[in-house]
Formats: structure tokens, sequence, C-alpha cells
């Protein structure tokens, strides 16, 4: 993995994003931001599963007002999400958010941008400058307020990443172009509080689009592929969008973009960050995906140690196995591991057999020397 990109750290809140920062994990409500109760049950729903911040949808000024409440109900940062409407934003500010997002591509009156930076400013709160595809200014529009109609916008007849010849303008270029515009702005009020976010579905343009923008400024950048799906789908081709740039050493703070329930996007953020080695809390699982030579249901197993797992917050590895090919060296190599073979199951623990136990007994003995370990983790962490 290359060495991480050096930027300049904002604070969401008191959460430290990009600098020396560790990669947070963000995720978006689903719920009516007016809905307070609704919204506030399910940001306390991501923080059981250990979100580092939350975006909340701003659609009217009803919502925007909202945000103060749901604020004084949840011990996350909050960011606000503006498009179109820059009177939402500075009602945000009032409410009290941690941060906003704003968006280029429908908020492109300058004169307005400087009155939410000026605002801002003056209680220190910082912007995110999220630029997607799916609301790209016009085609030599960038900035411009009047006499451009979003159905003609030209956005969609761009070469996408590998697509682009020489000297043609792409939407790579597009991307770039429309982030600069909004950073310039800010740059001029003398505002650095910045993240920038450069997301579209495709994953080769929105690659090449952090990578360009990463060799122009020293912000941190907000990492994510846009309306990536289902859990299923969505998590693969997050996965790899998101994988590529951080094992580049790009990428801050990132949101798993999911049609799902939020607390997914939030498992799927840290378990990707688990993958690469750059989030080092709660536990990872090597699990056998079984085959004609098992002796065991592991597939059952697996899962049930997965369940029980999830709230596991130390850094630990456990490694559930089922054959005798790869299983002892797999377990082994784990903190706690099971070899299951027919009928009873060896447990080692860092690399030793610790007990061998019966098939009824398999999923018990595993838990209890999972937590033996996780106490001597956190004895040494005291």
């Amino acid at each position: 993995m290359k060495k991480r990109r050096i930027t300049k750290p904002v604070y969401v809140g008191e959460v430290k994003v990009g600098g020396d920062a560790q990669v947070t994990v963000q995720t978006m409500t689903k719920t009516d931001t007016r809905d307070v109760a609704a919204t506030v049950d399910e940001i306390r729903q991501v923080e059981e599963v250990g979100v580092d911040i939350v975006r909340c949808a701003v659609p009217d000024m009803e919502a925007a007002e909202a945000l103060a409440e749901i604020k004084r109900q949840v011990r996350v940062p909050i960011i606000a999400d503006i498009h179109f409407h820059h009177q939402l934003a500075l009602r945000s500010l009032e409410s009290g958010v941690d941060c906003l997002r704003l968006n280029p591509g429908n908020i492109r009156d300058r004169e307005k941008v400087e009155l939410v930076v000026r605002e801002a400013k003056s209680r220190q709160v910082p912007i995110r400058i999220g630029v997607n595809f799916g609301s790209l200014p016009p085609v030599g529009g960038i900035g411009v307020t009047r006499g451009l109609s979003r159905h003609r916008d030209g956005v969609n007849v761009l070469p996408k990443a590998g697509e682009a010849e020489a000297g043609d303008y792409s939407v790579v270029d597009h991307m770039v172009a429309t982030g600069l515009w909004e950073i310039g702005i800010l740059e001029d009020l003398d505002f650095d509080l910045i993240k920038i976010s450069l997301k579209a579905f495709d994953i080769d343009t929105t690659v090449e689009a952090y990578r360009r923008m990463a060799d122009l400024v020293p912000y941190p950048f907000h990492l994510g592929i846009t309306e990536a799906g289902t859990a299923k789908s969505g998590s693969i081709r997050s996965a790899i969008g998101l994988g590529v740039l951080l094992y580049e050493g790009i990428g801050d703070t990132i949101r798993v973009s999911l049609s799902d329930h939020p607390r997914e996007e939030v498992e799927t953020g840290f378990e990707i960050l688990k993958s690469l080695e750059l989030r080092k809390e709660g536990a990872v699982l090597v699990a056998c995906p079984s085959c004609g030579r098992a002796d065991v249901d592991i597939r059952k197993l697996a899962n049930d140690v997965d369940q029980l797992l999830k709230k596991t917050k130390s850094p630990i590895k456990v490694a559930v196995m089922g054959c005798e090919v790869n299983g002892p060296g797999e377990a082994k190599d784990a903190d706690v591991g099971i070899a299951a073979g027919a009928g009873r199951a060896i447990i080692f623990r860092k690399g030793q057999k610790s007990r061998i136990v019966d098939e009824a007994d398999m999923l018990t003995a595993l838990m209890d020397e999972v937590r033996q370990v996780e106490s001597e983790i956190l004895a040494a962490q005291a």
C-alpha cells in the first residue's frame, strides 16, 4: 500500500478528518429529517455500530430547523446536505451543524456561495464541496446561473475516463473544474476548512477524478461511489472503487452509498477499511468457504460467530476453518481459531493449541476463548 496522501486536516465536530487521523466512516440518514424522532432513532442505531459522522438531507427550511433538536439528542457530528438553496445552508448553520455539504452543480451563484462561506467562517464550520456526476453544471456553465437547461446540459455526451482521446474535454475534466471553481471562491475568502468529494457511479471516472484532484489541492477527500446499488452489488462496487483509492493512499473519510439501512453502509465501510488494515478496532473474521471436505456445517458456524463478533470492539482476528487443508494453518495464525473436523474441533489461541472440544460445544468454546483474549487486550490497553 502506498504512503497516505498528506492533507490539511479539518474537524467535523470533534472528529478529525485528514492529516494523520485514521480514515473515518460516514453514513446518511434515510428518514425524513423533519421527523426528529425517527431521524434520532436511526442515528442512534448507527452510533451503536461505531459510525464517526452522520449526514442529513435538508430539503426545506423545516428540515434545516429540525437539525437543532436532532443535534441535541445525538452524540456524533452532523453534516447538513444542501442542494439548490443557499438559505438552507444558512439556517442549518444557525441550527448548529458541524459541517455543510454544498453542491457546486446546483448552487452556482458566486454571491450566494460567498454568503454561506462567510457565515461558516464566523462559526469555524467546515464545508465539503460535493461534486456528483449526476448533478454537474452544464458544460460551459460552471458558475453560470441563467440561460442553461439542466435537461440539455451536455454532460452525458462527454467522454468518461478511458474513453477520452488526446485533447478531449472529458467528464473527469468537468468534475475537477467544477470542484476547483468552488474551491477558488472559498480560498478567495481566506477559508480553508475544506473537504472535497468527486463521485460518480462509474468507477474509472471516480478514481481518475480523485487522482487528478489529489495533485492539485491539499484538502482532505471524502470518498464514495454514488448510487452504488443494493447491499450486495453496491458493497462490491464500493469496495473496488474505494479500495483502489485507499490502497493508493487517497482518502480521509468514506461513505458507502447503499439502497439499504445506514447500519449496512457503516458496517461495509468498516470492513473495507479493516481489509486494508486502515482501521484496527473491531474483530476480523477469517472464515472457510466450506467444500466437500468439510465434516461440520462450517457455514452456519461462521455466520453464528460473525453475528456474535459484531459487538466486539477490540482488534482481534478470529479464524473459523473446516478441514485439514488450510484449517490448522489459518487457525494458528489468528488470535483465536478453530479447526473443525469430524465430530470435534481444535481451538487455537495465539498459535498454540488451547483445547479439543466436541462438535456440539464448538461455538460456546470458541466464544469463551474470544472473550478471554479480548479481556487480555483490554487489560493491556488500560
